[in-house]
């Protein structure tokens, strides 16, 4: 259950993260800045965690590959 639970919160946190730049590129408008404020500390810890949640998914993957061929 644990990585299961692990992969599952960070790939929700990516998809969000995906989203508000979505957002971002095709109407210029930042979801995570007007919730929370212009780089306040609040919104620099969801872009952070954004960011560990992307790093996390390469390993993610790669573990998807490994799965894949030993199958």
């Amino acid at each position: 259950m644990g990585n299961k639970f692990i992969d599952g919160i960070a790939l929700t946190i990516a998809i969000i993260g995906a989203v508000n730049w979505g957002l971002i590129g095709f109407f210029d408008f930042n979801l995570v800045a007007t919730i929370f404020g212009s780089m306040t500390w609040l919104s620099r810890i969801i872009y952070a965690l954004v960011g560990v949640c992307g790093l996390y998914l390469v390993c993610f993957y790669m573990r998807l590959d490994n799965s894949a061929t030993e199958a």
